[in-house]
């Protein structure tokens, strides 16, 4: 994923050191450090308030990395295009 994010600084939960954090509690702790998550949990909208955080949510219908790296020009348009606060959700074909 990272190399399809160039000019972006990615990080991997488990670098940040939060594997095991609990959604509302990661989402939290991500947005005091970052400007966008991206998401392939297709239950976050639903689990999260989405609305209430500062942080853009990009969520993508798949986790299938050959898939995301085909809509690789897909989902940096919608990157550039995102205002802080934002929630899109992407559907990859």
């Amino acid at each position: 994923m990272w190399q399809l994010l160039s000019g972006h600084e990615c990080i991997s939960v488990q670098k940040q050191g939060w594997k095991g954090t609990k959604n509302g509690a990661f989402l939290a702790l991500a947005a005091k450090e970052f400007h966008l998550f991206i998401a392939s949990d297709q239950n976050i909208r639903y689990q999260q308030n989405l609305l209430a955080s500062t942080m853009a949510v990009l969520e993508l219908s798949t986790n299938d990395l050959r898939r995301i790296r085909a809509a690789a020009a897909m989902i940096q348009s919608e990157i550039s295009a995102m205002k802080p606060g934002a929630y899109r959700r992407i559907v990859i074909p």
